[in-house]
């Protein structure tokens, strides 16, 4: 890799903060051993695993970089070697077109997180049940769905959504941001609103919600969460590269880590190391045995 030069700088640059930062709970850096960069995407559950394993990484002795990007700029980055590492891969259904492009580039760890799920989501007390109900009640939605960012995977399949179901809701993109916070307007005012969304997420622990169903299955059954590495990742940081393999937790784990960013003025980096020190018997399965 010809990043190595660069790296080597930027560890150096960064020794000095690095210093304060190791975990009182698990061992203590004795040394350097290299930066990891870390892509990811800005979605409530990709902060919350990005920055959990980085604070793993660096209870390991690594300085560690986290880049926010598209989805679409995330998988390019891994393939590139631009990013070592990304854990924020959906599979098999929603990041099925990124994974097919460099597939032969990059290596796939498997999933660190079982059970997603991806679909149209209404509060508890809306009377429609079913995405074919939709149509029927466009009134009572203002003739719109609330989505997140264009680019991601999941508003490629609420596309596919509109067309297999002849729906007339217009699909309005924006971000994870801004559909929480229509959603948190609409059932403050006791409103229907109908939301892309997935599992897991903060937003199923602070308010009553339900998927609609989806007869047609478009929206495909339960999905994982993988991480992905660069090729070559195993050969330069074996030991990066094991706890990357090794990194599996529970949608109730990354649960807890999202309600905590969720708490205004919250650091989700802070958050992370917070819940790493306090659950070092399960950081301990991901670290190799020294």
């Amino acid at each position: 890799m010809t990043k190595q030069p660069m790296r080597h700088s930027l560890r150096i640059a960064g020794l000095a903060l690095a210093a304060g930062t190791a975990l009182a709970a698990g061992s203590v850096q004795a040394q350097d051993k290299g930066t990891v960069e870390l892509g990811y995407v800005e979605w409530s559950s990709e902060v919350a695993s990005t920055n959990v394993i980085r604070a793993v990484l660096e209870q390991a002795g690594y300085d560690v970089e986290m880049t926010s990007l598209s989805a679409a700029a995330m998988w390019q980055a891994v393939s590139t070697g631009d990013s070592d590492a990304i854990v924020a891969a959906w599979l098999p259904t929603t990041h099925a077109d990124y994974l097919e492009r460099v597939g032969d580039k990059v290596e796939d760890l498997g999933p660190n997180l079982e059970g997603t799920k991806l679909g149209l989501v209404v509060p508890e007390y809306t009377d429609v049940d079913s995405i074919d109900e939709l149509n029927a009640n466009a009134d009572t939605f203002d003739g719109e769905i609330i989505g997140i960012d264009p680019g991601a995977g999941l508003m490629s399949l609420s596309e596919d959504v509109v067309d297999e179901y002849g729906l007339d809701l217009t699909l309005r993109s924006g971000s994870g941001a801004t559909m929480t916070a229509a959603l948190q307007s609409a059932i403050q005012n006791e409103e229907d609103i109908v939301v892309t969304g997935w599992t897991p997420h903060w937003m199923f622990a602070r308010w009553d919600l339900k998927y609609l169903d989806d007869p047609k299955n478009v929206y495909g059954g339960a999905e994982h969460i993988n991480t992905i590495v660069r090729q070559g990742l195993k050969e330069d940081m074996p030991e990066a590269y094991a706890i990357l393999d090794a990194f599996e937790w529970t949608p109730e784990q990354m649960g807890e880590v999202m309600l905590m960013n969720q708490e205004e003025g919250s650091d989700p980096y802070e958050n992370a190391k917070q819940w790493v020190e306090e659950n070092q018997d399960v950081v301990q399965e991901w670290l190799p045995e020294s």
